[in-house]
């Protein structure tokens, strides 16, 4: 009987460094910055405020307020939630190859400047370890 497993991949686009550092196990943290952008791909609004689903790029840009960035740190506003990833997609530029890592966490904070995180400011960080993958890129799911 085959195992149904449930999986929400993120997909990132790296560039050449970046991209072989991770694919050496060398490098275990992805960074975003905290933008609008990037909370409305990380974040979604909690089922029990009756208005589950995605962000409004106003309501993005009201989150990511330099003047209420504090509320951020840990889970986010009350009514919203990381979505539920599980693994991050990893591809070199756009090109078709690209490997998959389980994520461990999702978090703000600072990062490590050697790695390509800004020394001076927060960032969303992406913590992911390499495990035996049960897929086989590029046949078993589509981007």
């Amino acid at each position: 009987m085959t195992e149904v497993i449930n999986v929400k991949i993120l997909h990132l686009v790296l560039k050449k460094k970046w991209y072989e550092m991770q694919e050496r196990g060398e490098k275990t943290e992805e960074y975003r910055e905290i933008t609008p952008y990037w909370y409305q791909r990380l974040y979604q609004r909690k089922k029990e405020f009756g208005y589950a689903g995605r962000l409004t790029r106003d309501d993005a840009e009201y989150c990511c307020d330099p003047g209420l960035r504090y509320i951020l740190i840990g889970e986010g506003f009350a009514d919203t939630e990381l979505k539920p990833y599980t693994h991050v997609c990893f591809h070199y530029g756009y090109t078709q190859r690209c490997f998959i890592n389980r994520i461990d966490s999702i978090t703000i904070g600072r990062g490590n400047p050697e790695w390509g995180a800004p020394a001076d400011r927060d960032v969303f960080i992406i913590k992911h370890h390499r495990e035996p993958s049960p897929f086989v890129v590029g046949k078993d799911f589509k981007r």
